[in-house]
């Protein structure tokens, strides 16, 4: 399993597969199994946005084991958390907002 970090602007921590794009992330999310997955929202102007990353995974119904958000659009990640809650299965962990430092810090040791 890997973990993968959605985010155009910001560095990707150690540990996660970075994906600067909605399609980036989107093929992973077709090619592997993910264990956590950390979105933003934003993803530079004219591109699609972490909420097509959403629609994709209730889509193809390949979702992630936990689900963060560390976007900085309050109404962005609204919109995701919102159709993730509608219809993510009950064994997938929603967590509405960014990971923890512990986590982070588990991560990167692998």
């Amino acid at each position: 399993m890997i973990h993968v970090y959605l985010d155009d602007y910001r560095p990707c921590p150690p540990g996660f597969v970075p994906a600067a794009t909605a399609e980036e992330c989107k093929l992973l999310i077709d090619s592997e199994q993910i264990d956590v997955l950390s979105l933003d929202f934003d993803l530079g102007w004219g591109q699609p946005e972490g909420i097509e990353v959403v629609r994709h995974i209730v889509a193809v119904k390949r979702f992630p084991r936990r689900i963060y958000f560390h976007t900085s659009s309050p109404a962005g990640r609204q919109q995701m958390y919102a159709l993730l809650t509608e219809h993510a299965p009950s064994d997938v962990q929603l967590f509405n907002g960014p990971m923890p430092d512990r986590l982070l810090r588990e991560l990167a040791r692998g």
